[in-house]
């Protein structure tokens, strides 16, 4: 990475810890979304971890965490942050459908939107609201599944992937149910969520709800089925952006439509 590429990306990660990690009235808010799906002493998968906010939200939950960030300025960050907290293992990977290595396309201007997908990246050109994005940089990082992860650290009680339109494939290397998971979509890739769906529906009977952009509210006060989520999702405007499916596997015998 050049010398311009480095001081951007600091500029960048600092923007990212002012805007995730000083804002309290944002903790109490993911805190109040997460505590629905984090049990105290749980354990919690964080693919795509960036500066760690969410690693946060979950220690401050109580529960261990497993988080994935292959950059090495996020990863920094989560380092300083949670270096000494033997209940967060980070690890420098990516999580894909098979182990091995993938190349990263890195934004150094923007590492939020760092991405294994080059579907991603072209779906991203022209298109409103990403303007001025550029993906300068690719670096060649490990690769794991979701399965694998499981064979190594137990069975986590929830699962957040935030990875910029590479979900699916983070989704493919999982071939058992979890009791509950989140993915992030986005307007500009509405196949991506609709293939999640289909893959979450096929491990389970899961029920769906969803918190648009940074609001951690829930859209539905109780949750719906897969065909009425994915109808939800290609209703939105393009403006909506972005924003958070929730998955949730109740219990046997269970109420089918409660919320998360």
């Amino acid at each position: 990475m050049t010398l311009a590429g480095r001081i951007a990306t600091l500029k960048a990660l600092w923007r990212s810890v002012r805007v995730y990690h000083l804002d309290r009235d944002h903790h109490r808010a993911m805190d109040a979304l997460y505590r629905r799906f984090v049990p105290p002493g749980g354990l919690v998968f964080d693919i795509g971890a960036h500066v760690g906010d969410r690693v946060s939200s979950f220690r401050r939950l109580g529960a261990r965490v497993v988080a994935l960030e292959p950059q090495p300025g996020p990863a920094a960050v989560i380092r300083l942050i949670h270096g000494r907290d033997r209940k967060v293992m980070l690890l420098r990977a990516a999580a894909g459908p098979q182990s091995g290595e993938i190349v990263l396309h890195v934004n150094s201007r923007n590492p939020t939107v760092s991405t294994a997908s080059k579907d991603f990246v072209a779906a991203a050109d022209g298109a409103g609201g990403w303007e001025g994005q550029v993906w300068d940089e690719r670096i060649t990082v490990p690769l794991v599944t979701l399965d694998g992860l499981i064979a190594d650290y137990g069975e986590p009680d929830f699962v957040k992937v935030d990875v910029e339109g590479f979900e699916d494939s983070v989704l493919a290397g999982l071939s058992r149910p979890v009791p509950a998971l989140s993915f992030e979509f986005t307007t500009i890739a509405r196949d991506v969520a609709a293939r999640c769906i289909a893959r979450i529906s096929d491990l389970g009977l899961y029920r769906f709800n969803v918190a648009l952009g940074e609001s951690q509210q829930l859209a539905f006060p109780d949750a719906i089925d897969g065909p009425a989520m994915r109808a939800y999702l290609e209703g939105l405007p393009h403006e909506a952006n972005s924003g958070d499916v929730y998955a949730i596997l109740p219990p046997a015998g269970g109420p089918s439509g409660s919320a998360p």
